[in-house]
């Protein structure tokens, strides 16, 4: 996977992302904060301590927070190279 994608069940900007990623065939992987609370530690390090998702965090490290599907598609080509 090229990032991870930090959720709960009832945020709709999550929900959002997660259509117009599958969408436009970009793999990713979930982790619902709720279900696995010792990821919310991960959420809340790339949110000045907050539990704001979506959060992506990608293989390099870096994280967006709540990104458009254009800003995701932008973090990946530069990723690529």
């Amino acid at each position: 996977m090229t990032f991870t994608m930090y959720t709960t069940p009832w945020c709709g900007y999550c929900h959002r992302l997660k259509s117009q990623l599958d969408r436009e065939g970009i793999a990713y992987e979930i982790v619902d904060i709720e279900a696995q609370p010792e990821a919310a530690a991960i959420v809340e390090s790339a949110n000045n301590g907050n539990q704001t998702v979506p959060t992506l965090v990608y293989a390099d490290g870096t994280a967006q927070t709540n990104p458009s599907v254009a800003q995701v598609k932008a973090k990946l080509e530069a990723l690529a190279v």
